[in-house]
């Protein structure tokens, strides 16, 4: 046997790092690659934007050519009318009521405009019944003195709007209307 002193075993370095690899980094990474999956799951990653509906009305630009641009929201924001084009349609009957507490009758003939291509004209044409009706009971509500200011027909013809696209974006998914006009207007 021999006395000589027995070489001591070096210490394998990076005990400390695999530590920190295996508790630190690779939770870090694995978080990191299950946030990046669940909001690509969502739809919230690998998208530019939003997927335009291709039976989305669209902004009709002056030359005629459609602006690519679909509404975003349920109803169209302040548009430039000297940028859009605006179509014009004549509803074809009158409407008839009563005004509220006389005895007196309002008759109105209406046109709508839109700035958007024809799928507006469409949706109102296809809604025709629900929409009369509520042309109607916006008339039922009017008095006759209101009506006889510039203001009264101003708020009418707002509340009529209103109403059209309120049943619009109820059978249709969009209102679109911009404006309504008054074709005739006889209070008796």
């Amino acid at each position: 046997m021999t006395d000589a002193p027995a070489t001591p075993t070096p210490k394998k370095k990076g005990g400390m790092m695999k530590k920190l690899i295996l508790f630190v980094v690779a939770p870090g990474i694995l978080i990191g690659g299950g946030v990046g999956a669940g909001l690509y799951a969502a739809g919230r990653g690998g998208h530019a934007g939003p997927v335009e509906d291709p039976n989305r009305p669209k902004l009709m630009l002056k030359d005629g050519s459609e602006h690519g641009k679909e509404a975003s929201g349920p109803e169209p924001a302040t548009i430039n009318p000297a940028k859009y084009q605006a179509t014009y349609f004549q509803m074809e009957q009158n409407f008839t009521s009563n005004l509220r507490d006389t005895d007196g009758f309002l008759q109105v003939g209406l046109g709508v405009s839109t700035f958007y291509d024809e799928k507006v004209l469409d949706n109102l044409k296809r809604a025709e019944m629900p929409v009369r009706s509520a042309v109607l009971e916006v008339l039922s509500q009017q008095e006759a003195e209101t009506l006889n200011s510039e203001q009264g027909k101003a708020a009418l013809r707002k509340s009529l709007r209103d109403a059209i696209n309120n049943v619009l974006k109820q059978q249709e998914g969009f209102g679109g209307v911009d404006n309504v006009y008054f074709t005739s207007f006889v209070i008796q």
